[in-house]
């Protein structure tokens, strides 16, 4: 399922490529597609918003047709209230991976682009604000992005998802990511970008309520005690692994819940690696990370088939996590992609592998 390429954003891209819907335009989830949009929400303007660069983006009135890159914004729009102004995404979200509470207005949402958005499509879709998750980096076949200047010619403010977008470039802070931070601001900013500030804040300090209470609980496991943990991407392929880097969003999520990222020394987002540096690192734990297919059913037979290949491979047979049976099965989305649930994440992933020292708030 993912393309062989994984230098900037080739290597997120493949997290979005399983689509729900099919590419096309139109109105947006509850818009009428005319042109007017539904009203927006009132909230402090001017707000200015800056790139991974830093260079400032004003946004002086509340946007009211907005497009999305990927699953990332669009999930966070759904959850701050501003779904209903977002008239088509790229790299739609997979089948039953939105949250329920928003997942029948996700659905509605028109895909622009079953993995980037072209050029001309977004360019001419009529939105006032378009969620970058991908920056500078390649969109995924979707040819070349637009220059700022064409942006500003056809009415569009362009903002980025500094989790994501500045995750794999030169710009982004040095060293292993260790909380959600950028995740959170990314919230609030959007939040702030769309006036919905409030539901923002509501939002953040339910995470920072979860993380909190994660910490505290594992504060006094020494870090050379944590146990290892490896994110193994099933969807990647099994030819040879890819490995979840320091610099990834899931990398964050794992510090956070108590355990060493055994990839967190690779200076990237994500990288292909060998099973030999796999059995090298010999985790504790492993996270059979695979995408949503829609129902309980399919997603059980993935996680069987992820776990059924590790016991079979002979060079993963001898890995402690499979000897021990110690596996984990979380999706691919809520680990990987930046979020709100980033934080349940940390909690279910805590409760598994520190089972005395944290509980699942399922």
């Amino acid at each position: 399922m993912r393309p062989r390429v994984f230098h900037g954003i080739a290597a997120v891209v493949a997290l979005f490529a399983t689509a729900c819907g099919s590419d096309g335009g139109g109105s947006g989830a509850g818009g009428s597609g005319d042109g007017a949009g539904p009203a927006a929400t009132a909230g402090a303007y001017p707000v200015k918003v800056a790139d991974c660069a830093g260079k400032e983006t004003g946004i002086t009135t509340a946007p009211r047709k907005i497009v999305t890159s990927n699953a990332a914004g669009l999930e966070m729009l759904l959850q701050l209230g501003a779904g209903e102004r977002v008239i088509g995404t790229g790299f739609p979200p997979g089948k039953g991976s939105l949250p329920a509470a928003v997942a029948d207005q996700g659905a509605k949402v028109p895909v622009l682009g079953q993995m980037g958005i072209a050029k001309e499509k977004l360019l001419g879709s009529g939105a006032d604000l378009y969620v970058d998750a991908f920056g500078a980096m390649t969109m995924g076949g979707a040819g070349d992005a637009p220059s700022e200047q064409e942006f500003t010619a056809a009415g569009i403010k362009h903002v980025f998802l500094l989790s994501t977008a500045c995750a794999g470039t030169p710009k982004a802070g040095k060293g292993p990511r260790t909380d959600l931070a950028e995740v959170e601001e990314d919230i609030r900013r959007l939040g702030s970008v769309t006036g919905t500030t409030a539901k923002a804040a509501e939002l953040v300090a339910g995470m920072e309520k979860q993380i909190g209470e994660v910490r505290t609980a594992t504060a006094a496991v020494p870090a050379d005690q944590r146990p290892g943990y490896l994110f193994f991407d099933y969807d990647a392929g099994t030819k040879q692994p890819i490995a979840v880097c320091g610099r990834q969003v899931a990398n964050a999520v794992i510090t956070l819940a108590g355990a060493r990222n055994v990839f967190a020394d690779c200076d990237a987002d994500f990288k292909p690696v060998s099973w030999e540096d796999v059995v090298a690192k010999n985790p504790d734990w492993i996270q059979l990370g695979v995408r949503n297919r829609g129902s309980e059913e399919e997603n059980r037979k993935a996680f069987e088939e992820a776990e059924n290949f590790l016991r079979g491979f002979p060079a993963t047979q001898g890995l402690k996590a499979v000897k021990d049976g110690h596996f984990l099965r979380i999706g691919s989305e809520v680990t990987t992609i930046a979020g709100v649930r980033n934080a349940d994440t940390v909690r279910q992933i805590a409760a598994t592998i520190h089972p005395t020292l944290v509980k699942n708030a399922q």
